[in-house]
């Protein structure tokens, strides 16, 4: 990828919004065999990052609980 960034530095929105921008051009039908596959590679690769972006955002998630009768903030932790 030279003029686009590496998935790895966008951010969730930034991920989605490009996404969605190929996913329009190719809806339209309009491009060359190569850049649709080229735009399809692209696609797989932003919507892995932007799974994971959430899959992270989950992890960070704060859950309250209730320990002792008292109401207490704390981080989740998934099993693993």
């Amino acid at each position: 990828m030279t003029a686009r960034k590496k998935a790895e530095s966008l951010t969730f929105e930034q991920s989605m919004q490009e996404l969605e921008t190929l996913v329009t051009k190719m809806e339209q039908g309009d491009l060359p065999l190569e850049d649709a596959l080229q735009s399809f590679e692209r696609g797989i690769v932003l919507a892995r990052h932007s799974q994971q972006k959430l899959k992270d955002a989950e992890q960070k998630v704060q859950v309250l609980t209730t320990q002792n009768g008292q109401q207490t903030l704390d981080v989740f932790e998934p099993d693993k």
